[in-house]
């Protein structure tokens, strides 16, 4: 579970964006903006963020505030799963990102696992949806994250590397690699694999 502080923080934010979406009032304006870098200034002192980074972080989100939705692609083959490499940290990762606007679910990863390993792939069953504070997922992040797990088979391409992987693997089960815990977790792969051997198991859904 994500602690107290991030927790109020995010709710903090949360206030302080939908507020200065819709409200009109000067005055309120300045308040809300004001909330916004106290959001900020709790996220930089209990992270060890840089204050200016979260600060924009947190200003570059407009509109109402609502959850993200990060989806990703599980392919098993066998007692395997295909796993990329990111970049950025340097752990594995099941081939996924942000959704984008005007795609459907299937679309967004299907592009994604395509994007991140060079694997056509074709969607046949929505795995799980989890919320990323009740999976525990580190580092911590200001904003509320719902993940979308579709199971996938391959259909075409071939293993290729893009500027945020570096490089895609079929993996064992019991033999995973250090993963991006930021991105995928162990128990998420081990669940999702049980559900993937059921072709009665219900959709896991938090």
């Amino acid at each position: 579970m994500e602690p107290i502080w991030l927790k109020w923080a995010k709710e903090l934010q949360t206030i302080a964006q939908s507020g200065l979406t819709y409200c009109k009032n000067a005055f309120d304006i300045d308040r809300y903006m004001q909330l916004q870098l106290i959001a900020a200034e709790i996220i930089a002192h209990q992270s060890d963020e840089d204050l200016q980074k979260v600060t924009k972080l947190l200003m570059d989100e407009k509109g109402y505030s609502t959850p993200k939705v990060d989806v990703r692609g599980v392919v098993f083959k066998d007692d395997t799963v295909l796993l990329v490499k990111e970049i950025s940290d340097g752990g594995w990762t099941l081939p996924g990102g942000w959704a984008d606007p005007n795609e459907s679910p299937r679309e967004a990863v299907e592009r994604e696992v395509f994007e991140e390993s060079g694997y056509k792939v074709e969607t046949y069953k929505l795995g799980a949806i989890m919320d990323r504070t009740v999976q525990g997922h580190s580092p911590f992040y200001p904003f509320h994250v719902y993940k979308i797990f579709f199971l996938c088979n391959i259909i075409g391409g071939e293993c290729k590397n893009n500027i945020e992987t570096a490089g895609a693997e079929f993996f064992k089960i019991d033999k995973l690699p250090p993963l991006s815990t930021a991105r995928t977790k162990e128990s998420q792969i081990k669940l999702l694999f049980e559900i993937s051997k059921n072709k009665t198991a219900q959709t896991y859904f938090e």
